[in-house]
Order: structure tokens, then sequence, then C-alpha cells
């Protein structure tokens, strides 16, 4: 029987408040909740096998170098503990609880040593021990059951992100940093699967969804849940990602080896100095990168390979204070020859920042010019946990529909949600059942309406011009030795020339008749590409009359009068 997550969370962050309060600050009871959560998921995992695995190991412990796989292969299991605790045994002997957990830790298959290492737990556990109170803490971890046949993959991974959220925001994070809300993920993941539906029924198909930031992995299992609850349940996913924060990378991995995914395809390390899945390509990627994050520290590696003409950087960088552009280029460098698609959220900046030559200017020039934007959705303020910005999400493909190839379409989703009972950190509002379908609706009839609009690639293009004036000296223009007039630079201005526009043509246009004298120095012409979504979604509002703002003004003071004779009454 299934459970409430809110349920668990609830419960697991009492055990916070009964046993770590006052022993550790608020936000470091992550440290050592998330690690006792997987423990458990563990523990309820092998809690069937546990004697099995016990005589197993010591019936051939002797007689090869290592039994994991005779293990493994009796048991059927991606992983085991050959100790004879678990948490709730540990219960049996509380005067040597602290030797008998480290017994317990150490008696896990190398799989989950490595992520158990990563969680760090040798000082909390220690100060527990010292405190007394490690005996209590196990105690209340034994009495949750988290075995998959009651605690869902995916309640899971809300349980971990709800807690997730409230260490974050105890320990002061930044926007969204560990995760995404899923009611974004599911219209992240509906978008980019859904094109593909033809292509992904039948039986025997095989296919790869990527995150180069993976947090816990509510990405890939959504994507994989999407496709199996609305296209195709007989698609076989391998789900892969890369995870920077050793927290959220252990409960990824483990959360894999649990459900019967592949734990060695999550891997840890950022994406963009240590790529760990190089060479490598895949049919769908899915990603939230963090916002507005500084590449300074990875700067000379990610300017090494820009340098290098079939780098994942070549086309430009862009500025060191923010990162995104840099993760979907490392996305892109992985699209399959034969066809991927990626849905990526970004913030505003990626859009329009930078000046046409600039890094992020020449990142989209090289996107929109080779025809992979297909779709930039934006949605509503206040949908983060950390953070209230506004938000995009991107879909890109090298293989769009024929009735796609050379457009864009923006999709306006800024309404489509509705505003929350009960606020969760920053976040307001969710985006609706029936907001995802308004947004999906729009993407696939590909037309126009007061929420869609699509334009041809060039459409987002300028050339800059520098448009320069003649320098005059004495009342007389000042000209070189083959008597052409010099340029006073104190004059010299730019233009910003839609692609869709004749250069020669706007310039006597536009120009010339204010400035008779001027001309352009087209060897410093810039093309840049930017995509301004505000501008094309915008629509006047007529300022009201002074006489409505009068009778409101009336009527407020009316309203005023009547109460203030309701007090004197």
């Amino acid at each position: 029987m299934s459970v409430n997550h809110s349920e668990i969370s609830s419960f697991i962050w009492n055990v916070c408040d009964d046993v770590l309060r006052g022993l550790f600050k608020p936000h470091e009871y992550g440290d050592i909740i998330l690690p006792f959560t997987v423990l458990r998921r563990l523990d309820c995992v092998l809690e069937p096998h546990k004697d099995t695995v016990i005589d197993l190991y010591n019936e051939y412990k002797s007689q090869v170098d290592d039994p994991t796989p005779i293990i493994l292969g009796k048991v059927n299991t991606t992983f085991f503990n050959h100790s004879q605790y678990d948490l709730t045994r540990l219960k049996q002997d509380p005067s040597n609880v602290m030797m008998n957990f480290n017994n317990y830790l150490s008696g896990y298959s190398e799989n989950v040593v490595e992520i158990i290492e990563n969680f760090q737990l040798e000082k909390p556990i220690e100060k527990l021990h010292k405190n007394n109170r490690l005996f209590q803490f196990i105690e209340k971890f034994s009495e949750i059951d988290l075995h998959p046949d009651v605690v869902s993959n995916h309640q899971m991974g809300q349980i971990f992100e709800e807690l997730l959220r409230k260490f974050s925001e105890m320990s002061n994070e930044t926007s969204g940093e560990h995760y995404t809300p899923r009611d974004v993920v599911k219209l992240l993941v509906s978008m980019v699967f859904s094109q593909d539906s033809d292509e992904l029924q039948g039986e025997g198909k095989v296919r790869s969804i990527f995150d180069p930031c993976c947090g816990t992995g509510g990405m890939l299992t959504t994507g994989q849940e999407w496709v199996h609850d609305n296209i195709n349940d007989k698609v076989e996913f391998r789900l892969l990602g890369q995870e920077l924060n050793p927290q959220t990378y252990s409960i990824c991995k483990s959360d894999m080896m649990i459900t019967g995914g592949n734990p060695e395809n999550i891997r840890q390390g950022s994406s963009l100095s240590e790529d760990k899945f190089q060479g490598d390509k895949f049919d769908y990627m899915l990603t939230n990168p963090p916002y507005g994050v500084s590449w300074k520290s990875e700067k000379s590696f990610i300017e090494n390979e820009s340098d290098n003409p079939n780098g994942r950087f070549s086309v430009g960088t862009p500025r060191s204070s923010d990162g995104q552009l840099l993760f979907l280029q490392h996305m892109i460098s992985k699209m399959e020859s034969k066809g991927s698609r990626i849905g990526i959220v970004l913030n505003g900046s990626p859009m329009f920042t930078g000046d046409s030559g600039s890094g992020d200017s020449e990142i989209r020039k090289w996107i929109i010019e080779g025809d992979m934007l297909d779709c930039i959705v934006s949605l509503p303020d206040q949908l983060f946990f950390n953070t209230g910005i506004s938000t995009y999400l991107w879909i890109l493909t090298n293989k769009k529909l024929e009735d796609r190839k050379g457009k864009v379409q923006l999709i306006d989703g800024s309404s489509f949600f509705k505003s929350m009972k009960k606020s969760l950190g920053n976040k307001r509002k969710e985006v609706t059942d029936e907001g995802r379908n308004k947004v999906l609706e729009s993407y696939s009839n590909f037309v126009e309406n007061e929420y869609s609009q699509i334009h041809d690639n060039e459409y987002f293009g300028y050339t800059k011009v520098t448009i320069e004036q003649p320098k005059i000296e004495d009342g007389e223009v000042v000209t070189n030795k083959q008597g052409k007039p010099k340029p006073d630079t104190s004059k010299r201005d730019h233009e910003r020339i839609p692609l869709t526009d004749d250069i020669e043509e706007y310039f006597e246009r536009e120009v010339k008749p204010h400035l008779p004298e001027s001309w352009m120095d087209d060897t410093k012409n810039k093309v840049g590409y930017e995509v301004n979504f505000t501008k094309y979604f915008y629509q006047y509002k007529p300022l009201r009359s002074m006489s409505e703002i009068t009778q409101d003004l009336l009527k407020l003071e009316k309203e005023s009068e009547n109460l203030l004779k309701e007090v004197i009454k």
C-alpha cells in the first residue's frame, strides 16, 4: 500500500526536531538526515535477502577473492550488505551501537560504500554518539518503511526534494540549485517527448536520456515515466547523468541502484571541466542548470577547449559570471547525428545578454542559424522554491519536423498557472494540468494565436553597423591622403539593422535624412542574435482617464467615511 510522500517528509522532519535540535544547526540537518534516508531505503530493499546474503558471504569469502558476483547472482540484486546488522537489528544491542554501526556500514558492497563515502558521515555520527543520541536516531529511522513497493521511485524523489528544499532554505542556497519543481519538469518532458510519439511506438525500442546537472535524478525518472504513461510503456530507457554536488549525486545513484537502473551511469564531477561522458551521444537531454553561477574556477579549462575548433565551446563562451549557455553547448555536443531533442530550463539572460560579436550572441547565432532552436516557452514567475524570477523552457533539436524547419516558435505561458494555497519557499504558483495542456496544444498545433508566435530564424538576427561622421576643423572636413573624410570618433554611433532589412536601404531611409554627411564603415559590421521575448508579446494598455481615477478616489473616500462612522458608534 502506497503512502503520502508529505507524511514521510513530515515524519523525517520531526526526527530532526526530536533528536538533532540543539546538537546540530538547522542547516546541518541534511548532512545526516539525507544519508540515513538512503540507508533506510537500502535496508528495506535488502531485508528479505538479509540472512541469505550473510550465509552466502560466510560460505564463499574464504573460497574466492571477491564473492560479490556470486552473491548478486544468487539474490538477484545490484547491491548487498553482508553485515549481520541493519538499522533495525542495531537496536538489539544499544550498548555497542557505535561499533556495530561501523560494522554495518563496512558490510555494504563496494558500489554502496562509494555512495556512503560521499556523504561524509564520520563527524556527524561521532557527534551523535558522544552526545548519546545515535541509538535514538537509529531507532527513529528504523520505524519508516521505504520499500519501493510502499514508496515509489517518484514519491521517493519528492521526499528527497522536499527535504532538500528545507535544508537549502536554511542555508540560503541560491535559485533552485538542487532540483526543479515537478510541475515544471512535467511540462518540459512532455514538450521534449510528445513530438516523438510516433518514433517511440513499437516493441524493442531502447533510448537514452541524459542530464548533465542531474541532482537527485528527477528529470531522468520523470522523463521515463511520462513516456511509459503517455506513449509506450515498452520503451526501455538508459538513464544517464552527471552531478557535481556529492550529496545529491549519492542520492541519485542509490535510487538508480534500488529501482533497477544502472548506477554506473550516474557519475560525479563538473560537466563543464570533467566531462564523464566524453564522446557519448544521447537521444534525449533534459536539464535545469544553475542560474547566474560563475564558471571562473573552470575558466582556464573552458577557454583552452574553446580554442579547439572541434571543442564544445569553439563558437564562443558567455560571460564568466553565468555558465548557462556553456551547459547548453555541452548538451548540443552530445546530439546524435540521426537526431536528438533537448529541453533546458533557463532564466532570461541567455536570450539577450551580450551585444553582437560577444560570446553570448555568437552562441545564439550558432544555435539559430544552425536551425536547432525549435521553441521557447515563457513560464510564470514564482514557480521555483528558491527564487521568484521568470524562467523559460528552450526546446532544441537537430531533426526539426518539415513544417518547423527554418522557424522558431515562441509560446507565452506566463499566465498558465494557479496560485497555491500555501507557499513553499518562493514557490507561490504552479503549472496545472490544464496549463500544461494549453502549452502542449499550442506547441503541437504550430499556429499563431494570442499565446503563440512563429518567426523565421533570421527574424532574431541583426547587423550592428558603425555610423561615422566627418571630422571638422576650422569649418572644413579633414581628409586623409586618399582625399576621403576622416571620421570623428566622438560622433561615432551604431545602428542595429534587422537581417530582414536591406542594410543600404535602411541606412538611406533611417539614417541619411538625419545625418546627411554620415557613412557606414562596412569593415566593422557584426551580426548578432537576441530573443526579446517580452517585446513580442507586449500588449499596450491605455492609461486610465482622469475622470475614472477621480471616481475611484471619491468612492474610496466615501467607504473610509462609513468605516469611521461605524467605529464612532
